[in-house]
């Protein structure tokens, strides 16, 4: 129980530091936005949160409960809505941008792709972390908002900023945990055992 409770909990303070971004990425726009959105994820991994998009490629490199991956996404999903929501009594200016961004958003390949594409930035940016550089994070996170790809966590947030909803949400999750995956497969460490028997 206090492993669960753990988890959830470090699952809330992932979603209110990407939430923090979130909202300097609404409020300032390109290019300081962008920038400062890197600290929610640089502060998640510094202080070993959990994050959805930053779990998910590690699946199996951590192995990772798949259960508990659910509860990550649920839990950053749901605390991420709700701060959202809270964020849009502050400035009607981040509610407007939240609304202008969402009408972006739609059910299509191009959608999923540039969700993939995230996915992938994502893996890396962490990896990277584990490896002992931050840089990953300080170039990726920027990378990823400047060319337009869609991140699950920071689209939920931007919801509950418009107070709305949108199924392209699902679109973004799965494209993010596609991503990640494919770049864990590509990048995985490959063992071959080239010692054969002779007789």
């Amino acid at each position: 129980m206090e492993k669960k409770i753990e988890l959830i909990s470090k699952s809330i303070g992932a979603a209110v530091l990407i939430s923090l971004g979130n909202y300097a990425l609404l409020k300032l726009g390109d290019p300081i936005g962008p920038i400062i959105f890197a600290f929610g994820l640089l502060g998640v991994c510094y202080m070993g949160l959990n994050l959805f998009t930053g779990k998910c490629g590690f699946l199996f490199q951590d192995n990772i409960k798949p259960i508990d991956l659910l509860i990550i996404l649920i839990v950053n999903l749901l605390a991420g809505y709700l701060i959202g929501l809270m964020f849009s009594t502050c400035d009607t200016t981040v509610v407007d941008n939240a609304i202008k961004k969402v009408a972006t958003w739609d059910i299509s390949l191009a959608f999923f792709i540039k969700s993939l594409l995230c996915g992938i930035i994502m893996y890396i940016a962490v990896y990277m972390y584990k490896k002992g550089t931050p840089l990953g994070i300080i170039f990726g996170i920027p990378l990823f908002i400047f060319c337009g790809f869609q991140h699950c966590i920071a689209n939920i947030i931007t919801l509950g900023v418009a107070s709305t909803f949108d199924p392209s949400i699902f679109i973004c999750i799965l494209g993010n945990f596609v991503g990640s995956i494919i770049m864990w497969f590509l990048a995985k460490d490959i063992t071959i055992d080239r010692t054969k028997k002779k007789n």
